[in-house]
């Protein structure tokens, strides 16, 4: 790796905030053969050796870190995903597998069993000695949880509930760990006690025994080739009548009496559910954390590249590095600056989240508020990440040329990979329709019982407020201090935000008062949805990323940060530029002058790219490059 300078090395330390002894120590096992995988490798290999992975990981004590401590585990679900986040800086297979037996099937029994399933089940799960699966998917409803098929009856003549699939679609569908190697799986299934369906609960249910065969009752098939993560044994999953003990219920917000009585303190079914799903929240969080290293990964070797590839320049002179190109530094630096500010949204989130589950687990209460706020945050910045990464690394091959095609170069298996990312823990489009739902909520919370016309007319009054803070002569302005200040930028993201919530309100509340069916309102203001919810996510990310400039040591870290966050909100305003023309906020002129100095800026981050990229710390031995060129080859392109 280059030799970081004194400004590198500070905003390296400050970028490795917090859990910097984690992050250094899951590298340092990073460099052990076992985690680099060839670029050729079959099916059956990739698998046995993305075992041998996790089982490395599990004995150095990092499988269990989000448990309680007082049942081995670290009690610590910050460091769980910055193990996350770390690990996938290298072999896609092996992060996701240690997300599923850690974070889904692990994290599961956590949040949603007791005291009783965490003695019994968590030091096993830590250790790799209980190898499990999280099955809630199913062939015929993907993202629609609420209303999965997989049944889960009572028998009180035997303490037992009956898990059953009724027919062929209703099979467990893509459950990582089935395949090959989890013995047991937290199932999904509606519940019935007493011939009254209770809703979607989940249940501990055993698959195979300790030889690896399955047992009676269960069905299981391989998912076979797949177009990325193929070090994971994907699988479906069908029960048969299967017979679990009623202690399997996994009844922290709700049980069933031994004679089948079914009792919760939660007592509204839609929230009992919610409260239920929000064990996904740590998945959503993982993932986001998981495509910002991943596009790190991309964009170090492309800027790298660039930098000392050349090619061309004036006639009689030596060629000039790609990166003097001024499309190529569009390219490249628009999209590193997005990922700092990613990268600085998912590690707040995560504080937040670590602490407001400590506040949970002191209070022994169900999830309230915060929870919720984090929740629907998670959502919004798991779609973003996604999406982002997956342009990262398209762009990083481009701007490679046919040296990013390379396999040593890992842009093409992460692309491969991650592509399901857009999919994992909620489909993005879903996910932000979740966002601004929640949003939608929230104001009616806040707007106690006035009817909708009554919070509709509140939303419009505060987005009013938030255009008459500029006056209208600097809505004019092109100048480039103006077009630079931070004031500037998060004024007009959360202009965006609360015209469209404003906006969407009405469309909807015109629906609704007309007599059209909810479901339907909200189809014909889908696309709306999203593009609130996309507002609002973009806007919580300016904000960390400001509030990162604030807190980053000067001189050394800040400087740099702060041009890349005014990188990243102009050209943020440039790509969402017609919308704010239409919307009367930004006039010609002004328009033209961002789009003049997202170029500026690019320019004058030029110099300073390759330190920017080396900051995030990843070693060649992980990267697979040296210099932004294949190990081996580093003379081949001149």
């Amino acid at each position: 790796m280059n030799a970081p300078d004194a400004v590198g090395a500070r905003l390296r330390e400050f970028l490795n905030r917090p859990h910097a002894d984690t992050r250094a120590k899951v590298l340092e096992i990073m460099r052990e053969a076992i985690f680099q995988v060839p670029a050729e490798v079959d099916r059956d290999t990739h698998r046995a050796q993305v075992l041998a992975a996790l089982r490395r990981l599990a004995d150095e004590g990092l499988g269990g870190l989000a448990f309680p401590e007082a049942h081995g585990g670290g009690g610590a679900p910050e460091r769980t995903i910055a193990v996350f986040e770390t690990l996938a800086l290298g072999d896609t297979s092996i992060l996701v597998k240690y997300g599923v037996q850690f974070g889904l099937w692990g994290g599961s029994v956590h949040q949603l069993g007791t005291t009783s399933h965490h003695a019994r089940l968590l030091p096993g799960i830590a250790s790799l000695e209980i190898p499990g699966c999280y099955a809630m998917t199913e062939i015929g409803h993907g993202s629609n949880v609420r209303e999965l098929e997989t049944t889960a009856t009572y028998d009180p003549d035997t303490g037992e509930f009956v898990v059953h699939t009724p027919h062929e679609d209703a099979g467990k569908e893509w459950i990582g760990n089935a395949a090959l190697h989890g013995r047991m799986a937290t199932v999904f299934a509606q519940l019935e006690v007493g011939g009254t369906a209770q809703g979607v609960h989940a249940l501990v249910v055993p698959i195979r025994d300790a030889d690896g065969r399955s047992l009676p009752g269960i069905r299981i098939e391989d998912n076979g080739p797949k177009a990325g993560l193929n070090g994971i044994d994907n699988g479906r999953l069908w029960f048969d009548r299967v017979r679990v003990p009623r202690e399997n219920l996994l009844d922290r917000f709700a049980t069933v009496t031994p004679d089948g009585e079914y009792q919760s303190d939660i007592e509204s079914p839609g929230r009992r559910f919610f409260t239920m799903l929000g064990t996904l929240v740590a998945g959503r969080i993982s993932v986001a954390a998981a495509s910002v290293s991943v596009a790190k990964v991309g964009l170090t070797t492309a800027v790298r590249y660039s930098g000392r590839r050349r090619q061309f320049g004036p006639e009689g002179e030596p060629e000039v590095p790609i990166l003097d190109y001024r499309v190529h530094q569009r390219l490249l630096l628009p999209l590193v600056a997005t990922t700092y500010a990613l990268h600085f949204a998912v590690r707040d989130l995560v504080e937040r989240y670590g602490g407001a589950l400590r506040r949970q687990a002191a209070t022994s209460e169900a999830p309230g508020d915060e929870m919720r706020e984090i929740e629907a945050a998670a959502a919004g910045l798991k779609a973003l990440a996604s999406w982002h990464s997956a342009r990262a690394l398209q762009a990083s091959r481009e701007a490679m040329g046919g040296r990013g095609f390379a396999a040593a170069n890992r842009i093409g298996r992460l692309r491969a990979d991650t592509d399901i990312f857009s999919t994992f823990e909620g489909a993005n489009t879903v996910l932000l329709q979740l966002v601004a739902k929640s949003l939608l909520t929230q104001f009616r919370e806040e707007m106690g019982d006035l009817r909708l016309m009554g919070w509709v007319r509140y939303a419009a009054e505060r987005a009013g407020t938030r255009l008459s803070e500029l006056n209208p002569i600097v809505t004019r302005r092109t100048d480039a201090d103006h077009l630079r200040d931070p004031d500037f930028h998060l004024a007009a993201f959360r202009y965006r935000e609360d015209r469209l919530l404003v906006s969407v309100a009405r469309r909807l509340r015109g629906r609704l008062e007309d007599g059209m069916d909810p479901f339907q309102a909200f189809n014909e203001c889908q696309d709306h949805l999203v593009a609130l919810g996309r507002a609002h996510a973009e806007r919580v990310i300016l904000e960390s990323f400001q509030d990162a400039v604030v807190r980053a040591p000067s001189p050394g870290a800040s400087e740099p940060l702060r041009e890349l966050a005014v990188l990243f909100a102009l050209q943020t305003l440039e790509t969402e530029r017609a919308w704010f023309l239409e919307a009367g906020y930004l006039e010609p002129p002004k328009s033209r002058a961002i789009r003049a100095q997202v170029a500026e800026v690019c320019r004058e981050l030029r110099n300073s790219a390759s330190g920017l990229v080396d900051a995030w710390g990843i070693p060649d031995e992980i990267l697979g490059t040296r210099d932004g060129t294949t190990r081996g080859d580093e003379h081949a392109e001149r």
